[in-house]
């Protein structure tokens, strides 16, 4: 890397990680700034930033570490408000109150109550504080501190390390890591508590196996689980997800009967990944079933999506070939099969709850698809503001100056974005780059070399493209499969820009701050490069204009307890035109 022959600038100190407080607060505040204020409501001076809840003319305040010209700040220290009279004291309040204030401002707002709201951003803090008590017991692990591109090691250690290191979870969204669990339950399955376990086996009689491969052997990863008996074959299922379903009548009549074999927990533990549900064990990934509510819905394998996913797999080759020849830095996991269980109902058909509460998909592994020499971190990770875990931009630049920082941050751009508007224009493919479907595979001095794409759940097809391939599916099938062009461009550009580049740019500026218009143009100049291979396409146009950049409305989508796929969006001025005045970074 061209760091290496610039001046270098001694590292920062890290900042302190928040307390669980804080971080309820912080992300409480960044969903107001974002959702529920107009520009004439916000005021950022002196390090600080003042936000008026105009429909209870409530004032809020919170300490600006750093101010970002897309809006996405970070914050510093407690929350005070003002309320009432203009001239009233300020007043520190904790993140109870916030969310009561927030509760408050929102009935008012959409004429609506949500009475679970406030519930689950308690929870969200109880996840929050129980893994970060975690974390305190093992920061004296290496894992959990050093440079992994830096230091010999196991790179499957370090990638698993990354993925379960999102403590705080996603920063945009009022109850990121909320749950509808037991706590005892969420701490011995959940990512950021550190979690292994096996997973428990069945034995299905053959005739009652659901299952779908795109290629031979595409369910390899299911067979070597175990062993079945002859004429049965192997279901592995999550462990909580069989506590939850084991009593079903169904499944304890074929138990009884021997159609189904419980065979326990076996076999090597597994690590489960940010997404908790899906798991690594050791060489590929399962996605099960969990009928747990996590943000905003429960994690379970619709019958849609098991055909869907082995379906893209098959629609999608040569799209990824494609792909793979104009962007061989990128590549995209597949998921070649799945299997459930497939018991008669009362109607003679598979019963729906059975046959989607223990489907599982199978996901490649990394194996192939990682460039020697490289370790694999998962994006979030990478980006992540705090130092709760390996991968981190901080410790991947090690001390690189500007110059450096820049060089880092244009090779990262470089990746993430032309394979995605390639699969849009191109190939009419939705890709989801959001910090958590993407796996950046750094070298050993941390530079980024490729960029894995994964979750085909929130992969997308335009009919325009697409319509043959759409309507030879089931409708039930083909309907969630699709976008049209302008909600496809919004997923884009919303999870490409806004989620995914924006806070590794953030990252990047923590250590430079002086950089970050420049970052900006650098973004703005690979989108050029793209937009001219792609011969100018009217999107791209406009972006390059300074269209607003659409950002997911993870606030209001919550509050009316929206599917996320009918989740609305807000429009952020785009930094990729706009010059910020001197001295005066402007906050959407």
């Amino acid at each position: 890397m061209p760091s290496t022959t610039t001046p270098r600038t001694p590292a920062r100190t890290p900042v302190r990680p928040p307390t669980a407080d804080e971080a309820v607060g912080h992300t409480l505040l960044n969903c107001l700034l974002r959702e529920a204020t107009a520009p004439e409501d916000r005021t950022l001076t002196d390090g600080r930033l003042i936000l008026r809840l105009p429909h209870t003319d409530t004032l809020l305040r919170v300490g600006v570490r750093r101010a970002a010209l897309l809006g996405a700040h970070r914050f510093t220290g407690p929350v005070s408000v003002r309320e009432g009279l203009p001239d009233g004291a300020w007043t520190t309040i904790g993140w109870q109150r916030l969310a009561e204030l927030v509760d408050a401002e929102l009935s008012l707002r959409t004429g609506t109550e949500n009475d679970e709201f406030l519930a689950q951003v308690a929870a969200g803090h109880r996840a929050v504080a129980s893994a970060l008590a975690h974390r305190a017991t093992v920061t004296a692990l290496a894992v959990a501190t050093d440079d992994p591109a830096a230091r010999p090691g196991d790179p499957t250690a370090v990638y698993l390390a990354s993925e379960q290191s999102l403590i705080l979870g996603h920063r945009f969204h009022p109850t990121p890591k909320a749950h509808g669990a037991d706590p005892d339950a969420w701490t011995a399955y959940a990512p950021e508590e550190g979690a292994r376990f096996p997973l428990h086996l069945l034995a299905v009689r053959e005739r009652f196996v659901a299952e779908e491969t795109a290629e031979p052997g595409g369910a390899a990863a299911l067979d070597r689980t175990g062993e079945a008996p002859p004429g049965y074959r192997l279901l592995p299922a999550h462990p909580w997800q069989f506590r939850l379903l084991g009593g079903h009548p169904a499944l304890r009549a074929a138990v009884a009967r021997r159609d189904v074999l419980d065979l326990g927990p076996a076999g090597a533990p597994v690590t489960p990944t940010a997404s908790v549900r899906t798991v690594h064990d050791g060489h590929a990934f399962l996605k099960f079933s969990l009928d747990v509510r996590i943000t905003n819905c429960l994690r379970k394998n619709a019958s849609y999506e098991l055909t869907g996913a082995v379906a893209l797999t098959r629609l999608l080759a040569p799209v990824l070939a494609d792909l793979a020849r104009r962007h061989p830095a990128a590549g995209v996991l597949r998921e070649p099969a799945y299997r459930s269980l497939a018991l008669p109902g009362a109607d003679g058909r598979p019963d729906r709850t059975l046959l989607e509460g223990f489907g599982v998909i199978v996901r490649e592994g990394l194996a192939g698809h990682t460039p020697a020499g490289t370790t694999p971190l998962l994006a979030a990770a990478v980006a992540d503001e705090y130092p709760l875990g390996p991968g981190r931009v901080s410790a991947l630049l090690a001390g690189a100056g500007p110059d450096g920082a820049a060089e880092w941050f244009r090779r990262y751009t470089t990746l993430l974005v032309p394979p995605v508007l390639t699969a849009f224009f191109r190939h009419g493919v939705v890709l989801e780059p959001h910090l958590q479907n993407v796996v950046v595979c750094v070298g050993r001095d941390g530079s980024p070399q490729r960029a894995l794409f994964r979750d085909l759940e929130g992969t997308k097809l335009l009919p325009d493209h697409h319509g043959a391939a759409l309507r030879g599916l089931p409708r039930e099938v083909a309907e969630p499969l699709t976008y049209d062009r302008r909600r496809g461009w919004d997923r884009v550009v919303y999870c490409l820009f806004v989620n995914h580049l924006a806070e590794v740019l953030a990252a990047v500026a923590d250590l430079h701050p002086e950089t970050e218009p420049a970052l900006w143009r650098q973004v703005r100049a690979t989108v050029e490069r793209s937009a001219d291979t792609l011969g100018r396409p009217p999107q791209l146009r406009a972006l390059l204009a300074g269209a607003p950049l659409p950002a997911k409305a993870n606030l209001l989508t919550r509050w009316r307890r929206s599917a996320d796929r009918d989740a609305g969006y807000v429009h952020l001025p785009s930094p990729l035109t706009v010059p910020p005045i001197a001295g005066r970074p402007y906050a959407p």
